[in-house]
């Protein structure tokens, strides 16, 4: 996740968008767990580390270890957390089993999104790993905010298909999109602000108590069946083993 949006004073614990954005992550965690009796979360670019956190703290014994991995992270938090569940690293692990990757909005970031793939490919160990990615979408929303967090591209479904394929994550179960009932919304104010040619800024910002609880009941409500929406949306999101 993007530390930027943290400095705006936004909390990820209240926040619609956040709050609403880790109910596809926890439908799919209780999928694998099907599969594994117990999984080791790798979240690579985590920041705060909200995402898998909750994950943690959501399915508790079926977690057998986090790994939260940020080259922002300081020697004192490594050191700190060392040997703990929940542990703070610069690198991806050397070896990943019975793991669920996760990269929140983190391959925009990457010149080289192909590169990080492939590397988080060849630490796997067997074949019971599993991804879930999430990426802004479509390149009609961007706007000072991608340049304010220095993202180097927007996706659509079958671009980030193909970058998971070239990096051999062949069993792509899902794709989809998030947010497609704000789209439209989001696409005015984007143009809009573009045409007043603005210094790059983050979008994201705290809400009053009454607008943030309409919006997360709102997005929540579109989490219910975000899985079957291919068509548009301003978060594209693809799941399956890698």
């Amino acid at each position: 996740m993007d530390l930027k949006e943290l400095e705006q004073g936004v909390n990820p614990d209240v926040h619609w968008y956040y709050q609403s954005k880790i109910k596809p992550l926890i439908a799919y965690t209780r999928k694998v767990l099907k599969s594994v009796p117990q999984v080791t979360i790798v979240d690579v670019g985590s920041g705060s580390g909200f995402f898998a956190i909750s994950i943690e703290k959501e399915f508790k014994e079926q977690v057998k270890k986090v790994y939260l991995v940020d080259i922002n992270y300081t020697a004192e938090e490594i050191a700190a957390s060392k040997g703990s569940k929940i542990e703070k690293t610069l690198r991806i692990p050397d070896r990943i089993e019975n793991g669920l990757v996760i990269l929140m909005d983190v391959l925009e970031h990457l010149e080289d999104d192909l590169k990080m793939l492939k590397e988080i490919k060849a630490n796997c160990v067997g074949d019971k790993n599993f991804f879930f990615i999430t990426v802004p979408a479509f390149n009609s929303l961007w706007s000072g905010h991608d340049d304010y967090l220095g993202h180097y591209r927007r996706y659509k479904i079958p671009m980030l298909r193909d970058v998971l394929n070239k990096a051999h994550y062949s069993d792509i179960k899902n794709s989809y999109y998030l947010y497609g009932s704000l789209f439209p919304m989001v696409w005015v104010a984007r143009k809009l602000s573009n045409m007043k040619k603005k210094e790059a800024e983050s979008n994201m910002r705290k809400f009053n108590p009454l607008t943030n609880k309409i919006l997360l009941g709102l997005t929540s409500a579109e989490m219910k069946i975000a899985s079957a929406n291919k068509m548009f949306g301003v978060t594209c999101v693809a799941e399956g083993r890698i």
